[in-house]
């Protein structure tokens, strides 16, 4: 292993200046670290935007590498193909191996792209090295070595980060103190549309909503985040007798911004979506979203929402869900929620099966 401060200072050494990433347990480490020195870190909303920024400072002449999980590797593969690759710019990527060597030993969603990280890299031609848990800083050197000879072929080289091979520090937030638990304003928006079907984000959000609110017409979402509320669409536009209920982070809904537009669009009047938004990438560590200077229903009313509303308080946020289900929608809530204290509740999936939480949904929505 390395410590966060080495894995920073090596890139540095070699005129790394700039990173831009989606956070990962694994670089929770150097992005706490980068985030205490102004203009080194940009925070992005998805893997393909880092990569992008990335390219935009390699185009201005400056070093920038991407830190990514591998989850998220798809969300990349556009911009790698048809701008990085076709432009020749010499970018460097340390992607995390998620669900890799084993993926038993990971969650559901990382099953399927642990194992096929190194194939999909080679099969769009792209050079990747390991870093691996055991490595040291000699190692590590000799990665950045090789990657360096590719650099300057002006190709884009990966590196495939092991779970353990770097440490970790401490995210630099200074976490608010005003607003609900997000267990707590989860069992109020669920109390207060209990027939509703809930499409629940990845992570934490799912996990709480598991703990004080499961039942059979709730979809908790395993991975594929920033895609709730597209879940949340056409399950509403495919049953409009029933009222659904997306239980969004911030960090989340950030991913996929464009999906408010679409929603806008579509205008389906049994949709309530709700934000919970603690501003910070929980799941990953705690890293900063950029959520604290967004609005996210400011956002929405311009997407086209019929309504939306922020909310602090468990009287705000239970009135503002008895409204949204007698007026037409889409709705917005917005609800700042706390960073979370204690014990983390476990995943669903530690007790369903990804097929039961899918057949018991499907069959609430045909009661």
């Amino acid at each position: 292993m390395i410590s966060a401060q080495e894995f920073c200072d090596l890139l540095a050494e070699r005129g790394f200046t700039l990173a831009s990433g989606v956070p990962c347990s694994h670089f929770g480490g150097p992005i706490a670290h980068l985030s205490t020195q102004p203009g080194r870190y940009v925070p992005a909303p998805n893997e393909g935007s880092a990569l992008a920024v990335a390219a935009g400072a390699a185009l201005g002449g400056r070093r920038a590498y991407v830190m990514l999980q591998n989850s998220g590797l798809g969300n990349l593969i556009n911009p790698l193909t048809s701008l990085v690759m076709t432009y020749q710019l010499p970018i460097l990527t340390f992607t995390s191996l998620r669900g890799w060597p084993d993926p038993a030993t990971d969650e559901p969603q990382h099953a399927v792209m642990g194992p096929a990280t190194p194939a999909l890299l080679d099969s769009v031609d792209t050079p990747h090295y390991t870093l691996y848990a055991q490595h040291g800083v000699e190692e590590f050197r000799s990665v950045l070595d090789q990657a360096d000879k590719d650099l300057a072929a002006q190709r884009a080289p990966f590196v495939l980060v092991e779970r353990g091979a770097i440490g970790k520090a401490e995210a630099a937030n200074d976490p608010h103190t005003q607003g609900l638990a997000a267990a707590q304003a989860i069992g109020v928006v669920t109390a207060a549309a209990p027939q509703a079907a809930v499409i629940a984000t990845t992570g934490f959000t799912g996990r709480d909503t598991f703990a004080v609110a499961d039942a059979p017409g709730n979809f908790y979402m395993q991975g594929s985040m920033g895609h709730a509320s597209s879940i949340g669409l056409g399950v509403a536009l495919t049953h409009p007798e029933r009222t659904v209920v997306v239980l969004d982070g911030d960090g989340a809904l950030l991913m996929h911004l464009g999906a408010l537009s679409m929603i806008g669009h579509e205008s389906p009047a049994n949709l309530i979506h709700v934000v919970l938004d603690n501003r910070v990438h929980e799941s990953t560590g705690g890293q900063a979203t950029t959520s604290a200077t967004t609005s996210f229903p400011e956002m929405a009313l311009a997407a086209g929402y019929a309504g939306a509303i922020a909310c602090d308080s468990e009287d705000s946020l239970r009135g503002a869900m008895l409204r949204a289900q007698v007026a037409s929608g889409p709705h917005l809530i917005s609800v700042k929620t706390l960073p979370r204290t204690g014990s983390i509740p476990p995943r669903a999936t530690n007790a369903l099966t990804t097929l039961d939480i899918r057949d018991r949904f499907q069959q609430s929505l045909q009661q």
